[in-house]
């Protein structure tokens, strides 16, 4: 199991030292990836830098921990456009991108971006499959309901022969989700409680058998809080993640109402901490 975190931009905000050296310190501490969340537009969002062009200066002063915006809003976004700045994101940070994905629940960021909120999961599968070609071939012919590409192509290409594409959707997914990251997905960013882990696992695997894809290769990440409400937890919730077999933890230092140096510190202490409990 490997251990990534979230950059914490709600409340760093426009402390621009403050988000370099928290990058900085993450990779020195050896930590697997950063994430950065996903909000263009919202009534009630809070301070949030736009990820891709946030990660995209991240990637000039790191060299090693891999790049994950996530979850993007897929169906909130034009194709192509997307998938020339995550080629871009690939070019500049030497092959470190990895992209998280979902399709969202606020509806006023559709509309404001011209986009149907009530097509976003067909659209999102559609998009998928267009965003997989245009990274991965030089030439693209592709003809969908909201997209077509005619012998057309990205240049230059990413870094990555295939860029991870991972899914993240509700606490518990129903079908539909189920079967996109069956389908499509690299790996699940896992929302739900730890009692239904195993049995949505399960559903997921059984899709994937009937996509003719190996489950194995569907890797999963979960959020771990040091700080907040459940901070006298996060060890615990480490082990029990990582005795059901998880790949991943991501940690958070956001919502407890950290300035900027105290998360410096809580990350110093807690990453040691981390890695000693799956030593």
């Amino acid at each position: 199991m490997r251990f990534g975190v979230s950059l914490p931009v709600r409340e760093m905000k426009n402390d621009l030292g403050a988000i370099r050296a928290f990058a900085e310190l993450s990779e020195d501490l050896g930590l697997s990836h950063l994430r950065v969340p996903d909000t263009i537009i919202n009534k009630n969002a809070g301070h949030l830098h736009e990820p891709m062009t946030l990660l995209a200066w991240v990637a000039a002063f790191t060299s090693r921990i891999e790049l994950c915006p996530s979850v993007i809003v897929l169906p909130a976004r034009q194709t192509v456009l997307f998938a020339k700045q995550l080629t871009e994101l690939d070019v500049l940070s030497n092959g470190r991108a990895r992209l998280g994905v979902g399709i969202g629940s606020n509806k006023d960021q559709y509309a404001a971006l011209g986009q149907d909120f009530r097509t976003r999961g067909a659209r999102c599968d559609e998009q998928l499959l267009l965003l997989k070609s245009l990274l991965t071939q030089e030439k693209v012919n592709f003809s969908g309901t909201w997209d077509s590409v005619e012998e057309s192509g990205i240049s230059p290409s990413p870094i990555q022969p295939h860029i991870p594409i991972w899914y993240g959707g509700a606490s518990i997914p129903g079908e539909k989700v189920i079967n996109r990251i069956a389908r499509h997905a690299d790996g699940w960013f896992v929302l739900c409680d730890p009692n239904d882990y195993n049995s949505i696992r399960k559903k997921i695997d059984n899709a994937a058998l009937k996509e003719k894809r190996d489950p194995n290769r569907i890797q999963t990440e979960a959020g771990v809080a040091v700080v907040g409400p459940r901070k006298s937890e996060w060890q615990s919730r480490v082990i029990n993640w990582e005795t059901m077999g998880i790949d991943y933890i991501c940690l958070r230092t956001l919502g407890g109402d950290l300035t900027p140096q105290q998360h410096l510190d809580k990350l110093a202490k807690i990453v040691p901490e981390a890695l000693q409990i799956i030593s």
